[in-house]
């Protein structure tokens, strides 16, 4: 049908055009920032003509019939919106959706039946105490437990070492000098009276500072929180304590969990300071690979454990999304937050996970799942896969791809044919509008109130900018990219069916997006030195949901097999 009339007719491009510049607004901007603007002005309302620029500009065309229909309702919802900002809503309340990692047909054994770890024997004091910097948690336990060595002393050392090194690493917010002591002497005391708490008793670690300590600041390293004090204490670093860890530090974090500059500066690569440590669990990584915490715990939403891990030379664990509570952490996004440990090796990593894992009726996301660790099960029981086309696939840095393929040739020796896949075709990226939004609506007031100024980057890619554009982000996309997202998790458990850990390069592909998306596990390990600077490159282990302790199992067998763990930073040496 040709032609149109007046009640009909598409509002010309070019009008809507002149419409936004009448007001002073780009043609770029999306409804919400609309509505936000005509707010300005008193007496200034809505109209068909921004309606229906704003809908131009979102792909959508509407009659003048249809956008007169919406004229007064969304003058209206302007007047529901600003009641809504009047509230004052904590980044530590959770929205009223829930994301479940687990396809409804899907269930998980909550009772762990075993949990062994690697008891080394005849292990002895050094004569110089600080030699234990760079010892894992499997070896510092047995000192403790045996008591050749107290946590009071241990801790010494380590707040030494904190003192020394922190500054030059800028890995350190907070040293937390008096609890430590505390933690310290209680631990001893508990075990002259024959008490052992287990393989964490005593042991010192490092929170990244956006867990929760009520005796000290919680900064997220962002300068607007400062001061700021939350009066609790996150449920990881209330089950550390309770499996008798010893808070020694809060290490920094790239402000807001992004990057490694927070607002006292740059955490620094132990293996090279004139690099970045990666982030955003920049001083987490940074920290324990230059012996400065026995290990620590970091945060990642997309790719913030595997990525400082990758840089510094650690092994470290993103868990299943819900093995972890995230109760008293900083929200980023609250359907991909993921709390894990960062450590020396990888068996270390598998003790802190069974102190902390498990639900606590606070985060509504965290579950109880079995956790059944024994470094000892056969590697003939798991069904391993690699990711082929990021093996094969050209790679700029040919030295990395070289040790990838080193580490294949590695399991294929442990009588092992692990059997190539692939990811599924979906557009990964359109999802990572998910996070934006999520991000942006945990630091709306942040956004609204204009300090935002006060965060240290303020380029395309940071909060600041991200945060601003998540405004304009339809809800209507929002819900369609995670319904795509549920596709994504469907099929690939499907590429996942046969198989128990995937092997994968850390940065392979679309692997790391596509499982902090679908909620899978993760354990990064270093497997190699580059040549010309000597800076640690990584490999990767995916696990099935909850199929954390197969993803371990492999990657501690890799590890075993070679001592790219064993090496320190020359710089922070004894």
């Amino acid at each position: 049908m040709s032609g149109s009339t007046d009640s009909t007719r598409r509002v010309d491009r070019r009008a809507f055009m002149t419409s936004l510049s009448a007001m002073g607004l780009s043609a770029t901007t999306l409804p919400v920032t609309l509505w936000a603007e005509v707010k300005k002005t008193k007496h200034q309302t809505i109209t068909a003509g921004t309606i229906s620029a704003a809908a131009k500009v979102s792909g959508l065309e509407f009659t003048e019939d249809e956008i007169g229909l919406m004229v007064d309702d969304l003058n209206d919802m302007l007047d529901e919106y600003e009641r809504l900002r009047e509230v004052s809503i904590p980044n530590s309340v959770v929205p009223a959706i829930h994301f479940e990692p687990a396809l409804p047909w899907n269930s998980y054994p909550m009772e762990s039946t075993v949990f062994r770890y690697t008891r080394p024997q005849g292990v002895e004091r050094p004569s110089d105490l600080e030699e234990l910097a760079f010892w894992p948690v499997t070896h510092l336990a047995e000192l403790i437990r045996a008591r050749k060595v107290t946590s009071v002393e241990l801790t010494q050392m380590y707040l030494s070492r904190l003192e020394k090194h922190g500054p030059t690493l800028e890995c350190v917010v907070t040293i937390t000098e008096d609890l430590a002591m505390r933690q310290a002497a209680r631990a001893d005391a508990e075990l002259a009276r024959g008490h052992y708490r287990g393989p964490l008793h005593g042991i010192p670690w490092g929170a990244k500072d956006l867990l929760a300590e009520d005796s000290y600041t919680t900064t997220w390293g962002a300068k607007p929180y400062e001061d700021q004090h939350i009066p609790d204490d996150s449920t990881v670093g209330r089950r550390l304590e309770e499996a008798g860890a010893v808070l020694v530090a809060k290490l920094t974090l790239g402000a807001l969990a992004q990057g490694d500059r927070w607002f006292g500066g740059r955490t620094n690569n132990p293996w090279d300071i004139e690099e970045g440590s990666s982030g955003s669990s920049a001083g987490s990584a940074s920290a324990t690979v230059a012996g400065l915490v026995g290990f620590s715990i970091g945060s990642e939403t997309l790719g913030s454990i595997v990525s400082p891990s990758t840089r510094c030379g650690a092994s470290g664990l993103r868990p299943t999304f819900g093995r972890v509570s995230r109760a008293g952490a900083m929200a980023l996004s609250w359907s991909m937050d993921k709390l894990g440990p960062i450590c020396r090796s990888v068996e270390d990593c598998s003790i802190v996970l069974q102190a902390i894992h498990g639900a606590d009726a606070k985060d509504p996301t965290a579950r109880d799942v079995t956790f059944d660790w024994d470094p000892d099960r056969p590697l003939s029981e798991l069904r391993v896969g690699y990711l082929q086309s990021a093996f094969e696939d050209d790679r700029e840095d040919t030295e990395w791809k070289a040790y990838d393929e080193s580490t294949l040739n590695l399991v294929r020796g442990m009588g092992i044919d692990p059997v190539g896949i692939e990811l599924p075709d979906i557009p990964y990226s359109a999802m990572r509008i998910i996070l934006s939004a999520e991000a942006g609506a945990a630091f709306d007031e942040l956004t609204r109130s204009g300090r935002d100024d006060l965060l240290v980057r303020q380029t395309q890619r940071a909060w600041p900018n991200t945060f601003r554009k998540a405004r304009m982000i339809p809800a209507v996309e929002y819900i369609q990219a995670n319904r795509l997202r549920t596709i994504a998790m469907e099929r690939f458990e499907m590429a996942m069916q046969d198989i128990d850990v995937v092997l994968t390069p850390s940065f392979g592909g679309s692997m790391l997006l596509l499982t902090n998306l679908t909620g899978h596990p993760q354990v990064v390990i270093p497997n190699g030195y580059r040549s010309a600077d000597g800076t640690p490159t990584s490999v990767s282990f995916v696990g099935k949901l909850f199929g954390d302790a197969e993803a371990l199992l492999l990657a501690k067998a890799v590890q075993d097999a070679t001592d790219y763990h064993h090496r320190h930073p020359p710089r922070f040496a004894v």
